[in-house]
């Protein structure tokens, strides 16, 4: 791939990503794959006046090592120094860069309930931690290509082509083009100006309904707004985007106000293993029997994480003639695939989405009707047929989406 693109997206993800400002903290979270652009992005935080940078490698393989061989209570405890590293955060605000590239099938095989329990232990420990971080710091999720992650998506190229194709998909779906950050700027102001209509609408439910049998009723939050693209963190008021790349105009939706089913369009990595063809079926919000062709079991132990896991924290619109829908290809990856349609997450709300948030408490945000949960995934259910309707606060019913697509 050519290093003049390569160095743009870099660019791209620290200056108009977490958009790093002078003496700022930066941690980069980063697989073992590619660390040529690790070493490209580490510079541009410098080169923006970063104080310190920090890289935190990980490798899929050992995380299943772990929960094969470590006992359940070990995987869900924190040591003193991981806590204390945790409240240096908490205290100093780091930008967190995450460049995902790991395999789709990586955790294939494991103790699927096992493996939830321990995380859901340990999430609680950081909950605390994380809550006085919550819309505080900078933050943007990117991807670079994984040889398997490539050969998954390009199975009858070689390694090094699949890769190359890989790469090649993940820059045209982010805009690196000749101007990556004006591409953005552009991309922002599109998005920002549909938020724009939609919150004029005052909606109180979206209706979705599609031929595969989706039939799906969703109650939204009076005071909650629909954001997309770029967002300000709270206090120092820094504009970042926090998804590179993102199509998707969103809001989190009324704790306990979801009936009926919804099924899948795309496959869903939960806890490193791809669950396919699957639906969910809700009751009084809550998700309360799900089923799918292949790994069920996953989906089901994401449900019982914890008391908000099995209700929805966000709906997201997402128009079928989206970059990352028109490459043809499924990424096996949420910060892709979630771009390609709309899409439903189970679990934890945006509190920021709420008007007047910044002066409610975390508890208050809940009880406006924010879901909580340790847990927050997303699931693509949009379809080339999917219509979704608005029902206003004065019950009238306006068409947002037709045949895939944006209707207005």
């Amino acid at each position: 791939m050519n290093k003049t693109r390569l160095k743009k997206y870099a660019k791209l993800i620290v200056r108009c990503g977490v958009n790093v400002r002078r003496g700022q903290e930066v941690i980069i979270q980063a697989e073992l794959d590619q660390p040529e652009f690790v070493k490209m992005v580490v510079d541009e935080c410098y080169r923006a006046g970063a104080k310190r940078v920090s890289v935190d490698f990980s490798y899929s393989p050992l995380t299943k090592s772990h929960v094969r061989y470590c006992r359940e209570s070990t995987l869900g405890t924190l040591e003193d120094w991981q806590l204390a590293r945790w409240e240096h955060q908490a205290e100093v605000l780091p930008c967190k860069i995450y460049l995902m590239s790991e395999d789709p099938d990586a955790l294939e095989g494991i103790d699927q309930g096992k493996y939830a329990r321990a995380m859901a232990k340990r999430s609680k420990l950081i909950k605390p931690i994380r809550a006085k971080m919550e819309n505080k710091y900078q933050w943007c999720i990117a991807a670079v290509p994984g040889k398997k992650w490539a050969k998954k998506i390009f199975p009858e190229l070689t390694a090094p082509r699949a890769v190359e194709a890989l790469w090649e998909a993940i820059l045209s779906t982010s805009r690196v083009d000749d101007d990556p950050i004006e591409a953005w700027r552009l991309h922002n102001e599109d998005l920002a100006a549909r938020c724009e209509h939609l919150n004029s609408l005052r909606i109180r439910q979206l209706k979705y309904k599609a031929k595969n049998g989706t039939d799906l009723t969703v109650g939204l939050i009076p005071d909650a707004l629909f954001a997309g693209g770029g967002e300000v963190a709270l206090g120092s008021g820094i504009y970042f985007n926090p998804n590179i790349p993102s199509e998707e105009v969103f809001t989190s939706p009324m704790k306990g106000e979801a009936e009926g089913i919804v099924y899948s369009s795309r496959p869903l990595i939960c806890n490193g293993v791809p669950v396919e063809n699957f639906w969910v079926r809700f009751e009084g919000g809550r998700a309360v029997e799900v089923g799918a062709e292949r790994n069920v079991e996953a989906l089901r132990e994401l449900i019982k994480m914890d008391d908000g896991a099995a209700y929805l924290g966000e709906c997201a619109l997402v128009p079928y003639s989206s970059p990352i829908r028109e490459s043809g290809l499924l990424f096996y990856n949420t910060l892709f695939d979630e771009n390609a349609a709309c899409h439903l997450a189970l679990g934890r709300g945006f509190t920021n989405l709420l008007r007047n948030y910044e002066n409610m408490t975390e508890e208050e945000c809940h009880a406006a009707g924010i879901n909580d949960s340790i847990v927050h995934e997303d699931f693509m259910i949009g379809t080339e047929d999917m219509t979704i309707t608005a029902v206003t606060e004065d019950g009238k019913e306006v068409p947002i989406f037709e045949h895939g697509e944006w209707a207005f």
